[in-house]
């Protein structure tokens, strides 16, 4: 078993099937720097965590079927999309729903506590930031351009944002798992809606409504630390790029020094290195703001990009706080 105790390492916490986090640890690799990968979704089958807590603070180590990480020896870790925490099959639902929360605040708050470890990003930031709602405040106060939006879950009211700021469109607020009633996944894309469509459906739960800004293009800006990577999208066909990939082009372009400078407030703002900013771009060259991920991706990106942002990751967590 390889010992990963006595060595400075970087730790990706994600899930095996992580295309992003592999570009990653690939660059790390070719830099000869020490990297461990990890999954808290292993926990406890696959893994197993002795932490001491004292006068020296937080100690301990993690061994997993290969390795062996002291915990004081994490420089810096790569938080991606680790897989839910997990429980015996053997548990009843009762004492697997115990051991999985047990499992969650234990050696997830171990993991959030790394004494001398730089966070991209760390995964309380990342969830403060994940809150749209949160999002879209923030990005207004910072001087970044949003669109007039509505959360509601009044249906009359939302009729109302939906004539007098139309033509408007729905998307969740969170993009969930969602399965129909043929067991098949489901996705819920950004869509039109007409006013009369607005049915008591929205009484149900949160809805978010925006208005739909008239762009030429999409811009994704990625940003790594001091680095900003602002991609425009080009091709799509329809209000949600995601349903077009095989049609979208993609050019490097420089952003305004005023969303530049909204933009590094936002991240500021959330404690974040890391955040993937979608931004509409209207025929007067003006960026609307729609959402930032604080994990999202850009590995599908062409290869002189992805090249440069796991570039640029790499140096975050080789150098800590570059």
């Amino acid at each position: 078993m390889r010992d990963a105790q006595s060595r400075p390492v970087v730790l990706v916490v994600t899930k095996v099937d992580d295309a992003t986090a592999d570009l990653v640890v690939r660059e790390l690799n070719e830099r000869r720097v020490p990297v461990v990968r990890l999954d808290p979704g292993d926990f406890p089958e696959r893994m197993t965590v002795n932490s001491t807590l004292g006068e020296a603070g937080l100690g301990g180590s993690v061994r997993t079927t290969t390795r062996v990480i002291g915990l004081d020896r994490v420089r810096s870790v790569y938080w991606r999309r680790p897989s839910a925490y997990s429980a015996a099959a053997r548990l009843s639902e009762r004492d697997a729903s115990w051991c999985v929360d047990q499992a969650r605040y234990g050696l997830g708050g171990i993991l959030g506590a790394l004494p001398r470890a730089h966070y991209v990003n760390h995964p309380w930031r990342n969830r403060d930031a994940e809150y749209k709602p949160a999002q879209l405040a923030r990005a207004a106060r910072c001087g970044l351009t949003v669109p007039p939006t509505l959360i509601t879950n009044d249906t009359q009211r939302a009729r109302r944002f939906a004539v007098e700021h139309g033509p408007v469109v729905y998307k969740p607020v969170r993009n969930t798992d969602y399965v129909g009633e043929d067991a098949q996944a489901l996705t819920v894309w950004v869509d039109e809606v007409d006013p009369s469509s607005i049915d008591a459906g929205v009484a149900e739960t949160v809805h978010l409504f925006q208005h739909r800004v008239d762009k030429v293009a999409d811009i994704r800006l990625t940003v790594v630390g001091e680095h900003l990577f602002a991609v425009r999208i080009d091709g799509a066909t329809g209000l949600d790029w995601r349903q077009d990939y095989q049609a979208l082009s993609y050019a490097l372009i420089e952003a305004p020094s005023a969303v530049v400078t909204a933009v590094r407030a936002y991240m500021a703002a959330f404690g974040l290195v890391f955040g993937a900013f979608d931004f509409g771009l209207d025929p007067a060259g003006r960026w609307w703001m729609y959402e930032c991920n604080p994990n999202g991706q850009w590995a599908w990106f062409p290869d002189p990009i992805t090249e440069r942002i796991a570039a640029a990751l790499a140096d975050q967590l080789r150098h800590p706080g570059n």
